[in-house]
């Protein structure tokens, strides 16, 4: 099988490559995608490219680096929590286009 000459010859050489073309295949049958053969081939190649550079990122020397769960030093603001009275139940259904039995009443949806 010849593939187009949008892919990098590199890759083609590779012996271990993470995802084969029957995986690309797939990938796009589970999301109902049609792909020409050179795009099949063009996402192996970049689904590859990127596992390449996960790799690279996996051999970095991360020993004495803490974890980090957010680049930024977020933290979440909680206000204290005051139990009052709620709305009157009239009032809450004022505006409600469709109402029954005191609810709110919805399309079903099934």
């Amino acid at each position: 099988m010849r593939l187009p000459r949008t892919v990098d010859p590199s890759v083609r050489r590779s012996r271990k490559q993470h995802i084969s073309r029957e995986e690309v295949e797939h990938i796009a049958w589970l999301a109902h995608l049609e792909l020409a053969e050179e795009e099949k081939a063009l996402f192996t190649q970049q689904f590859n490219r990127i596992l390449d550079y996960f790799r690279k990122i996996d051999e970095t020397d991360t020993e004495n680096v803490p974890p980090t769960y957010h680049v930024l030093d977020l933290v979440n603001v909680f206000r204290k929590d005051y139990v009052k009275e709620s709305l009157p139940k009239e009032e809450s259904l004022k505006n409600a286009p469709e109402k029954e039995k005191g609810f709110f009443k919805s399309p079903r949806i099934v």
